[in-house]
């Protein structure tokens, strides 16, 4: 029996976080961001992962990330090039992976590191030292990591803290020889997204690239105390921010989508909702919600039926 808990206090900002979390959350349930365009996913993956890699020092960026997954050949060393094409065939799995087996874990890593590591897939075998911490022995690993697992699968806790928990738990491991922040990052949106398929959408990575120096501030500040309890509180703060960062994205494409109709009618009052949707490339659903908002706001009236009527734009 499994009875390992990692070490773990639940402060009042803790507390009010996950709170916040929460009402972003239900916010963002209600937006047209929930109901994901393949667009919007493939945009906020390719910021994911321009963040992970970023963080390991991999700066090929967004661009040129965008070239490879359309298939175009693009500049950049061997390393960087297999740890851009690791990085996307291990996301593209996220909703396949059981984020509490631990053999899926080792299936991520073997994919992200294939091409850079003759060890992809296994634990590492020597001893490592990460700034000030002296990750546990080799033969060590295999055993922290089961119990980790054992912990993850059998904890009532909250998936949220459990994501965060488990993150910093995994880096303190250090089980591998490298992608350790990579991996850590990536099961830590599988956990979420496991929780909720909405954080399959948030960009959390590329927040935490933003907020770097900090979150290895929290990853050691947790080590020096031997509780993951800081990382957890930054941590919750970046899933916030990511949050409210989706929500304004979200506000914009909406604000956007009213002016281009707008435009139309004062070009054409006579334009029709078929001629407004080949023109914007959007559904009959869509058009028709923005012209609905635009009339309560008193914005647009219609004037005469649908077939032989107009446009009138109040400026």
């Amino acid at each position: 029996m499994n009875n390992y808990s990692p070490p773990y206090t639940i402060t009042s900002k803790i507390l009010k976080l996950s709170t916040q979390i929460s009402e972003e959350l239900t916010k963002l349930q209600f937006t047209e961001t929930a109901k994901v365009s393949p667009m919007l996913r493939k945009k906020n993956r390719i910021k994911t992962l321009a963040g992970t890699l970023e963080i390991e020092g991999n700066f090929i960026g967004e661009e040129k990330i965008t070239a490879i997954l359309d298939g175009k050949r693009v500049l950049g060393t061997v390393k960087e090039l297999a740890e851009v094409q690791g990085a996307i065939k291990a996301y593209e799995k996220l909703d396949e992976y059981r984020y509490d087996e631990l053999d899926d874990l080792l299936l991520a890593h073997k994919i992200l590191m294939d091409e850079i590591l003759t060890s992809a897939g296994s634990f590492r075998n020597v001893n490592v030292q990460v700034g000030e911490h002296i990750a546990p022995q080799p033969n060590m690993v295999n055993e922290s990591m089961v119990k980790l697992f054992g912990w993850l699968k059998n904890s009532d806790e909250h998936m949220l803290l459990k994501s965060c928990i488990f993150h910093y738990e995994f880096e303190f491991i250090h089980p591998f020889s490298d992608g350790n922040g990579r991996i850590g990052r990536l099961w830590q949106s599988v956990i979420l997204n496991s929780y909720n398929q909405i954080f399959s959408l948030l960009p959390t990575e590329s927040i935490v690239r933003d907020y770097q120096e900090e979150y290895y501030s929290a990853i050691e500040a947790a080590t020096a105390i031997g509780e993951s309890t800081p990382f957890i509180e930054f941590m919750f703060e970046m899933i916030v921010k990511s949050i409210q960062n989706t929500l304004k994205s979200d506000q914009k494409s909406n604000y956007k989508s009213d002016q281009k109709v707008l435009q139309l009618m004062r070009e054409n009052s006579k334009i029709t909702i078929k001629e407004m949707m080949e023109i914007l490339s959007m559904s009959e659903s869509g058009v028709k919600k923005v012209i609905k908002k635009l009339k309560d706001e008193g914005t647009v009236n219609r004037t005469g039926s649908l077939k032989s009527g107009y446009w009138e734009v109040k400026e």
